[in-house]
């Protein structure tokens, strides 16, 4: 059994992964800044900010894995990279695993490359798609002796596309992920499998992939 803290609990891909961990025994906190309206059983709630390192107690000690679900919206448009940077100096001289949520967007659309984000990328996402790459590359900046990963999710992916927990999926590396039809897709239950099969056996040590259909 782990002890994993997911930052963002209460969000679409947040509380998919306490769920999922949950499920398999792990000892899991959802830290949230509000208090939440469908809490999962098992889980335990702390409010409190990764912008206030201060208001999360001591949440992260003896963390096998902490998980940045948080996303870059509302008042936190402009902030992920601040909470994130803070949990990271948290982190430090630990060894709790960081693993990070990011977007479709910094995802490779062939292994050369472009990136799905250098193509014709819809403008209402563009922002929240910059912030994940550069997430990614202030991971990559990082001391070495943080173990980190970073997951892509499909292209689509959240809750107007929820789809099923099958218990399946690909890694497709650097490489976004599509079916036979070209379609990419992973529901959120799904998405929380790989996360937890990451933290579970890790297999991405300092380094991204991407997951899908």
């Amino acid at each position: 059994m782990a002890r994993i803290v997911v930052l963002g609990g209460t969000g679409y891909a947040g509380r998919h992964i306490v769920s999922e961990a949950v499920s398999r025994g792990h000892d899991v906190i959802a830290i949230s800044r509000s208090i939440p309206t469908d809490a999962v059983e098992g889980a335990s709630y702390v409010q409190g900010s990764a912008l206030d390192i201060s208001s999360l107690a001591n949440a992260f000690d003896g963390a096998d894995a902490v998980v940045s679900a948080l996303s870059p919206r509302g008042d936190m448009a402009d902030r992920v990279l601040e909470a994130l940077t803070n949990v990271i100096a948290e982190l430090a001289d630990t060894s709790t695993r960081l693993g990070v949520i990011g977007g479709a967007g910094g995802s490779l659309v062939t292994p050369e490359g472009p990136r799905l984000f250098d193509l014709d990328f819809p403008e209402e996402y563009k922002h929240e798609a910059q912030v994940g790459i550069d997430s990614l590359a202030l991971l990559e900046s990082t001391d070495a002796s943080l173990d980190w990963f970073f997951i892509h999710p499909a292209e689509v992916f959240g809750p107007w596309a929820e789809g099923e927990r099958t218990g399946h999926y690909r890694d497709g590396g650097d490489v976004l992920v599509r079916d036979a039809e070209g379609r990419s897709f992973i529901s959120g239950a799904d998405f929380a499998v790989a996360v937890v099969d990451e933290i579970e056996r890790p297999a991405h040590r300092r380094g991204r992939f991407t997951v899908g259909y």
